[in-house]
């Protein structure tokens, strides 16, 4: 088959003998599965995240957890740039599947629109939610899995802290915070319902719990994170005449 074929197969779902093809829903399974781990990602994260709010240490001690201090002494901040590496490859490639359903031209989204408000539907707004919250992601979740990659050292309560308050980058995580807890949290509502998970004997009943249950959890990821930030920002305030210098563990005596 040629290249013409495949990307007509792609984008049509027939192929040149005018059968449907498999590949749109293969893909649009990967687009599920992708998605789904990276919101379980942004879920652990944000909590790992939050270590912050029970002190400057216990985040220390996470982040050197997480660099393989119980197996390297003094940990290894390579291992945070596999791991983010690891994650940006997922998130380009969700970023790609995803991108298909997008709007195509202006006309597309005219015609979209129009659709949206004929309608009138939560969930048909739950997708345009999706189109502008992953849009966001794509600019400032690649910067900042872009800076763990190539500064993993720069991990820690002050390194952080200095990072948010004094160069300024808080907005940019604020922004960066309310676009990925609702897209992932929408994203996992609306797979909850195209996969038809949990719907028992009643899926109308299913829909109602579980848009609480999403609406629910954003709001509380969204103060945990807000929370999380805040606290940052104070470190960062504080420290402010030590830029740069790194946190140091008190040893026991």
């Amino acid at each position: 088959m040629s290249q013409k074929d495949n990307t007509v197969e792609l984008l049509t779902g027939k192929n040149n003998f005018g059968k449907k093809s498999r590949i749109p829903a293969k893909l649009d399974f990967l687009q599920s599965v992708t998605g789904l781990f990276l919101a379980l990602f942004i879920t652990f994260h944000i909590l790992f995240e939050s270590s912050i709010l029970f002190g400057k240490e216990a985040m220390y001690r996470l982040t050197k957890l997480f660099e393989g201090e119980p197996f390297i002494e003094g940990g290894e901040p390579l291992i945070i740039t596999a791991l983010a590496m690891v994650i940006f490859s997922m998130f380009i490639f969700h970023a790609f599947l995803a991108m298909r359903k997008f709007p195509a031209s202006y006309k597309e989204y005219q015609r979209y629109r129009a659709h949206r408000e004929l309608l009138n539907h939560q969930d048909t707004n739950l997708w345009f939610i999706q189109i502008t919250t992953g849009f966001a992601m794509f600019f400032l979740g690649s910067i900042h899995l872009y800076m763990m990659m190539t500064s993993p050292e720069k991990i820690g309560p002050y390194a952080s802290a200095d990072r948010i308050f004094s160069d300024w980058m808080w907005p940019m995580y604020l922004l960066l915070l309310v676009s990925v807890v609702m897209h992932a949290w929408v994203g996992v509502y609306r797979l909850i319902i195209k996969w038809g998970w949990f719907d028992g004997k009643d899926p109308r009943k299913n829909r109602k719990r579980s848009k609480l249950i999403i609406k629910v959890l954003i709001a509380v990821y969204l103060f945990i994170g807000l929370v999380s930030l805040a606290s940052y920002m104070k470190i960062g305030y504080d420290h402010q005449s030590d830029y740069g210098s790194r946190y140091v563990m008190e040893k026991i005596k």
